[in-house]
């Protein structure tokens, strides 16, 4: 497993970490033997980041954390969480400093610790990103020592620009992968030259990227790629990176030529973000351990070749970009 420093934390970590969605809630049935088993399998594969949220399955997916850690000895891997959706209604206004640190310690209580590696704002209202009166709630949060560091969560590349320009901010989670390839454009090098950390979520398109979907494939009603197409519960862009589905399936077939014999296509997918040396973490969900297992081997592919790089490219810039581009 690769490994690197996360952003100027003082922290290094694994290249590829396990994002903690799935097994909070709204990905469909997952049970709780089944969680902790994927979690598992998941450290035991040498990730050494682990990405989840307050309002994965309302403090499930964080409880969770808490108890396969505990069963684990040696070295606690890095734990980012968020905080902000669960205000009602999610508006700008109510991201005041007693808010988020009312989340911050309902976070603590779930994880079982004193102090979270990282707090992330979850993908706000875009005001709150050039608001320096979070910031400054932020600081004072971590002056008490409940967090270590904070980040934002965002949905657009311009909200990431925003973020980055105050001085707090460590890291910036951000949809990237073969289907969102506009944060490479100009806000990876900005990042960079910053030292901030980039988390790159959404990396498998909400499945599509296993190149395990069909025209025929069903979802749970409480699975999210069923009930938030449209952005009917949240931002589009979360369900299959806002590509319509049938775009989305075509453009995967195109893929599957440039995927290396004896790889999978998943692996091709997070193999293909990793050739960004500004992105610092990947994040794929896992429902099972063996998809768990199976993400931790993109991180000791061989690199993918200028050619294979530049027509993932052409098939995003021909197929995809037209539907999304624009609009984050």
């Amino acid at each position: 497993m690769q490994t690197t420093p996360f952003g100027r934390t003082g922290h290094t970590t694994s290249r590829i970490g396990f994002g903690a969605w799935a097994i909070g809630g709204t990905w469909g049935e997952v049970t709780l033997a089944d969680a902790k088993a994927t979690l598992h399998a998941a450290l035991d594969a040498g990730m050494t980041f682990i990405d989840t949220a307050d309002v994965y399955g309302d403090g499930r997916s964080e409880r969770i954390i808490r108890e396969v850690l505990a069963e684990r000895p040696g070295e606690r891997p890095f734990v980012a969480t968020k905080a902000g959706r669960r205000l009602s209604p999610h508006v700008a206004e109510g991201y005041t400093g007693a808010n988020i640190e009312a989340f911050i310690d309902r976070s603590l209580t779930n994880l079982g610790v004193d102090r979270l590696d990282l707090v992330q704002l979850h993908c706000p209202p875009t005001p709150v990103y050039a608001d320096p009166g979070i910031y400054a709630a932020l600081d004072a949060i971590k002056a008490k020592g409940k967090i270590a560091d904070y980040g934002v969560s965002v949905e657009t590349v311009a909200e990431a620009r925003e973020a980055i320009c105050h001085p707090g901010v460590v890291s910036v989670q951000i949809i990237y992968n073969l289907f969102r390839q506009k944060p490479a454009e100009v806000f990876f090098a900005e990042a960079k030259a910053r030292n901030v950390a980039i988390i790159a979520r959404v990396p498998l398109a909400s499945g599509l990227l296993t190149g395990k979907m069909s025209a025929a494939s069903t979802f749970a009603p409480d699975d999210h790629r069923s009930f938030n197409r449209n952005g009917e519960a949240f931002d589009k862009g979360e369900t299959f990176s806002g590509v319509p589905f049938d775009v989305a399936l075509a453009a995967v077939e195109e893929l599957r030529s440039l995927v290396p014999v004896g790889t999978g296509m998943a692996a091709f997918a997070l193999r293909w973000i990793l050739m960004q040396d500004a992105v610092t973490v990947v994040i794929p969900g896992a429902k099972t351990p063996a998809q768990a297992t199976a993400n931790a081997t993109a991180a000791g592919l061989p690199p993918l070749p200028a050619a294979t790089m530049q027509a993932a490219r052409d098939i995003y810039t021909l197929r995809i970009a037209p539907h999304v581009h624009h609009l984050w």
